[in-house]
């Protein structure tokens, strides 16, 4: 199988060929630890996320990823808004042949409930909380990587 592909900052990239994408990825904080996740189609860490649907809005594109992704059931009222990363330097390729420019709007979720029983979507090889200092040594998609350090930079500012 042919590996989805991650670009940031790059001047190799390859020019999109499709119109820009737009996602969510969701910042799960538990214990001070951050919640990534394992892909399988590259082999890479990245925060928990994913596409927009046409009918729907941000928020609930979360909410359903999140679900998707993790089985973690996102109280809407404790998903905190983030910031928008649109560096027309994300680029993503992905094996089916599409490549996009990756507009990310990013959100913070706490749980409640400490104990989480995380399930691995389809998408996924492993869920893991990790500490800031464990993220620093992973191998992170690229168009994740600033989304990441950014919150990691602002870490201690969100306890």
């Amino acid at each position: 199988m042919k590996e989805a592909k991650f670009f940031y900052n790059d001047k190799y990239a390859p020019v999109p060929n499709r119109p820009n994408h737009i996602g969510v990825s969701v910042f799960i904080v538990n214990k001070d630890k951050l919640l990534l996740e394992y892909r399988k189609d590259s082999d890479l860490w990245a925060v928990v996320g994913g596409g927009l649907k046409i009918d729907e809005n941000l928020k609930d594109c979360a909410v359903r990823e999140v679900y998707e992704e993790t089985g973690i059931n996102v109280d809407t009222q404790k998903l905190n808004f983030y910031k928008i990363y649109d560096n027309p330097t994300r680029i993503a390729s992905y094996p089916d042949g599409n490549i996009l420019r990756v507009i990310t709007v990013t959100f913070i979720y706490k749980p409640e409930n400490e104990n989480i029983i995380l399930k691995c979507s389809e998408e996924s090889k492993e869920l893991k909380f990790f500490s800031k200092e464990e993220v620093r040594s992973l191998n992170i998609a690229k168009t994740h990587f600033p989304l990441i350090e950014d919150f990691l930079n602002g870490f201690d500012l969100l306890k």
